[in-house]
């Protein structure tokens, strides 16, 4: 006898909710005990495993400079940033399996008047424990980004050039005066770290704020000639749910654009491999003969196994095995093992798989 799913093939809308429940926060886990109100019956569902991708990118944005052609001439810099752009590049891939509800496995543990038997449900009614308290649910972790480094515009050079450069209308001629300038200031740093400037500050203090100065002037007036590049890390996230063995692809991604739909031709595609490796299958007894479910049994699932592969541009981006519920089957326990007086029993059971994880005997 073989117990699966009533269907391995996930519907539209079941895919959609998986989608919307991976974006909501950690829930309180909820303790549900059998009384009057509820008819002494327990809900419960079981999960389907859904995968959590979330990839991290770097993004390098590249600002010409307005010099750029006279770099070389002025600055001796032979190559300049000669066109504005941004550069894409796929650093990292989290994957994170999560279990959702999945309505097409939803159960009722009926108990009679009197019973203390207790059942731990997640905020969606996804069973966790039948007679132990589990703590709350974590949150999940975050990525932690680094800050961006300092954004320059490649303007910031007109805060240090004269009446005659803004009047100036050619290019060729602010380019020399801005060398010029450029010149000065380097003389000028050079002189108080030396200490051979004509007029010195009176202490460290502020030494150290002229030097920061004439820096800052150096760098924004460079920067008109060799232009100027920034990075900073990006990250999207994105919800699968593996129904079979399949292979599709889970997004775009472009060196220029970064992250793109997966219909959208501008990004090479990114592929998630699925590969089922193996199938859930109900424990045997010593004959090797499947057993029966036991009667208004409590269902679990016995969880299959799959390998998870992310790959982009010939290289492999993530690749790893991962149980899952829907790859599995459902078998159950006696209820009578929880709602024994004398010697009741507990279990805790995988909250992305749905699987039995313990089993053992209520201590008072």
């Amino acid at each position: 006898m073989t117990i699966q799913f009533p269907s391995r093939r996930l519907s539209l809308s079941l895919a959609a909710m998986l989608a919307a429940c991976s974006l909501l926060p950690a829930q309180q886990t909820k303790v549900l005990s059998a009384d009057k109100h509820n008819e002494y019956g327990l809900v419960y569902s079981l999960p389907v495993t859904a995968l959590e991708i979330t990839v991290v990118a770097e993004k390098e944005t590249l600002i010409a400079g307005p010099y750029a052609n006279y770099a070389k001439k002025y600055i001796g810099a032979s190559n300049p940033i000669a066109e504005s752009g941004e550069k894409w590049t796929i650093e990292s891939v989290y994957v994170r399996p999560y279990g959702a509800v999945n309505p097409e496995s939803r159960y009722l543990m009926q108990l009679k008047p009197g019973s203390t038997t207790f059942i731990s449900v997640a905020h969606d009614g996804m069973l966790l424990s039948i007679n132990k308290e589990l703590e709350d649910n974590t949150a999940r972790g975050i990525i932690n980004q680094p800050e961006a480094e300092d954004r320059y515009t490649g303007k910031e050079y007109l805060q240090f050039v004269d009446e005659d450069f803004i009047a100036s209308q050619s290019t060729a001629k602010q380019a020399e005066m801005l060398s010029e300038n450029l010149m000065e200031v380097r003389d000028a740093y050079l002189s108080l770290t030396r200490g051979t400037a004509d007029t010195m500050p009176v202490d460290g203090k502020q030494l150290e704020l002229m030097l920061s100065s004439l820096k800052e002037q150096q760098r924004a007036m460079t920067a008109a000639f060799t232009g100027c590049s920034y990075k900073e890390t990006v990250s999207r996230t994105y919800t699968y749910v593996p129904e079979e063995d399949t292979s599709e692809v889970i997004f775009r991604f472009s060196d220029f654009k970064g992250f793109c739909g997966a219909q959208d031709y501008a990004g090479a595609p990114v592929n998630i491999r699925i590969n089922v490796t193996a199938e859930g299958k109900l424990p045997v007894d010593a004959n090797g003969k499947e057993k029966e479910l036991p009667k208004d049994a409590v269902r679990y699932c016995i969880p299959g196994e799959a390998q998870v592969t992310l790959s982009f541009d010939g290289r492999t981006l993530y690749n790893k095995e991962i149980e899952f519920a829907q790859f599995g089957c459902e078998f159950g326990l006696s209820p009578a093992l929880f709602t024994d007086k004398k010697q009741p029993s507990y279990a805790t059971f995988n909250p992305v798989t749905g699987g039995l994880e313990e089993l053992g005997t209520v201590k008072f």
